[in-house]
């Protein structure tokens, strides 16, 4: 063996386990998620609310080939960015519905506003993007917070709405009845106390999440990416009122009013409560019983049904996507209520209808 050969042999196993260069940080997103991307190109709406200018955004998505000549309006919910609605957006756009999807102001990449926001505030500002739009009548598909503002537009703006789909609702009861009132201070202190796989394990335990760990890795990079803007105290502050929001502001008392067609999608395993934290332990276990809940409430409204998807959680629209579209779209699609009566008896996999037939 030649002198070079040998030392080369003697190199060998440093090189070989020499340490990777250290990846460069990640560049935090903005307070707007500027740096996350959409499914779809994001337009902005100019507003006012309370007296200070804000921007809404949305996604307005054409539907695929000639189009139906409907609208679907999706409302999502507290915890993640619009575009966790990419599944439904192609179901619905696949089957003739032009789909918009805002960001509420406080949420995604729209404005944080410093203001406490409320549903009524949402509701107006989600029917001035829509006027905006020149668009008349929509269906509403929504989930867990957007449920709440469903309810509140469809009791305000009643004309607007012709049917609904509440995807694992929240505010389905009182939360006040179980919650003491938190101060925002506190608040503000445990969010911005919390880490990445703190959010991950409140995720997986509050919404017995079923898909894939890395596929809820994006709505979390989402939430915690923000820490390193500047203006992040700005969107911490503007998450906790929205919680003071669902505290203060329960729509239970308002679902049975609901005159609109109503379809409610609950996973089997949704137990999510916003708020169960901070209630007393000894009654913690009472709260989120929510497949009871929405049973209980499409009995008492005019057009109401319970629809109830095995193996899945709160994100019932990702943990079950074949068998949610399904049933979504045979609602929609029905000429009307009495028509759709017997949609749970399709095949298409395990659901169970638990409401009387209205």
């Amino acid at each position: 063996m030649s002198r070079l050969a040998f030392i080369a042999l003697l190199a060998a196993p440093f090189v070989a386990t020499a340490p990777a260069a250290t990846a460069a940080p990640k560049e935090p997103y903005g307070i707007g998620l500027e740096g996350f991307p959409y499914p779809h190109p994001v337009q902005f709406v100019s507003l006012t609310q309370d007296g200070e200018p804000v921007r809404m955004a949305y996604m307005d998505v054409p539907p695929k080939g000639s189009g139906n000549g409907r609208t679907a309006l999706l409302l999502h919910g507290r915890n993640f960015p619009s575009s966790y609605w990419q599944p439904v957006i192609e179901a619905l756009t696949r089957a003739g519905w032009r789909v918009v999807v805002p960001d509420q102001v406080g949420f995604g990449k729209s404005s944080k506003p410093a203001g406490l926001p409320s549903f009524d505030m949402l509701a107006r500002n989600t029917l001035a993007l829509l006027d905006q739009l020149k668009i008349g009548e929509v269906e509403i598909i929504a989930h867990s917070m957007g449920g709440m503002l469903a309810v509140r537009i469809a009791r305000t703006y009643p004309t607007r709405i012709h049917r609904m789909v509440l995807a694992a609702p929240i505010g389905l009861e009182d939360y006040r009845v179980y919650v003491p009132p938190v101060p925002t201070e506190t608040l503000l202190a445990h969010e911005d106390a919390l880490t990445p796989d703190g959010y991950r394990r409140q995720l997986m335990s509050a919404y017995a999440i079923k898909i894939a760990p890395d596929a809820i890795t994006p709505f979390i990079d989402a939430r915690m990416n923000i820490k390193g803007a500047a203006d992040y105290p700005r969107w911490l502050r503007a998450f906790v009122n929205s919680y003071q929001m669902i505290y203060r502001e329960p729509v239970v008392h308002e679902i049975p009013l609901v005159t609109q067609p109503t379809l409610f999608i609950m996973g089997a395993e949704d137990h999510n409560a916003p708020g169960r934290p901070y209630a007393p332990e000894a009654i913690r276990d009472r709260m989120g019983d929510n497949t009871r809940h929405a049973q209980q409430l499409a009995a008492k409204m005019s057009a109401g049904r319970v629809e109830v998807i095995e193996n899945a959680g709160h994100l019932v629209f990702l943990d079950a996507t074949p068998r949610f579209n399904e049933l979504m779209l045979s609602f929609l699609q029905a000429p009307a209520w009495g028509a759709w009566r017997g949609v749970d008896e399709q095949p298409g996999g395990p659901s169970r209808s638990l409401n009387k037939e209205p």
